[in-house]
């Protein structure tokens, strides 16, 4: 399974005039709505670890605006997301699949592990271009023995 490391890039776009900059500075100014994660607070795995493992999150867009999402993870080599990124419309949702692979409990560290979802308003037109705010939650990742 590929990983993904998903990096939002901003670029600004207040000295250029254009007649969708303004749906742009519009979406941009407004700080993003909240979104639902099922799990609320923490996914969790348990042992055996000698094989990979996959739990399922559901993720729904609370707010009135179109988001852009993007997930993170604090182990590349350990945990993978499917999808890593997309676009959720007003009360959509979408399931993603956290992976974790084969390892040595016990024998390695796993106490920083987590992964984030990051996302932020976006216009019809442009994406995660402007200075846009972004919004994050983290869900720390328990390994039950």
């Amino acid at each position: 399974m590929a990983h993904y490391h998903i990096t939002f890039a901003y670029i600004n776009l207040s000295t250029r005039s254009s007649p969708h900059n303004q749906v742009v500075d519009m979406a941009q100014s407004v700080p993003p709505g909240d979104i639902a994660t099922q799990p609320g607070t923490k996914i969790v795995f348990n042992a055996p670890y000698d094989d990979k493992h996959t739990y399922h999150i559901k993720v729904t867009n609370s707010s009135a605006r179109r988001i852009g999402w993007a997930f993170k993870t604090t182990n590349m080599k350990r945990l993978g997301v499917d999808p890593a990124a997309g676009v959720l419309d007003p009360k959509e949702n979408a399931l993603i699949a956290v992976s974790c692979d084969a390892f040595a409990y016990g024998q390695e560290d796993t106490n920083n592990d987590r992964v984030t979802i990051e996302w932020t308003n976006t216009p019809d037109r442009e994406w995660f271009q402007g200075d846009g705010m972004v919004r994050r939650k983290n869900l720390p990742i328990e390994y039950n023995p």
